[in-house]
């Protein structure tokens, strides 16, 4: 795969990756009383829990883009 692919590649899964979190982050901050209801209805699970496992996913959501995606398309596109 040339240079040229990979940055582009690279910089189209960083975008729907961030268009991703972000949709998932208004959900969750416009949404969240409606998301809790739909997910009680398979889960019972408290609220705050429900709150910390989206948090950490998040998270972890972001940490997988800054390290596989941002990062390597900044190498390239520094070289």
């Amino acid at each position: 795969m040339a240079k040229a692919d990979l940055l582009h590649l690279l910089g189209w899964c960083s975008l729907i990756y961030i268009i991703f979190l972000s949709v998932w982050a208004l959900f969750f901050i416009i949404g969240r009383n409606w998301l809790y209801g739909l997910h009680s209805k398979w889960f019972d699970i408290p609220v705050e829990k429900f709150n910390a496992i989206h948090y950490a996913l998040m998270g972890f959501f972001k940490i997988i883009l800054i390290v596989f995606f941002l990062v390597p398309y900044l190498v390239l596109r520094a070289s």
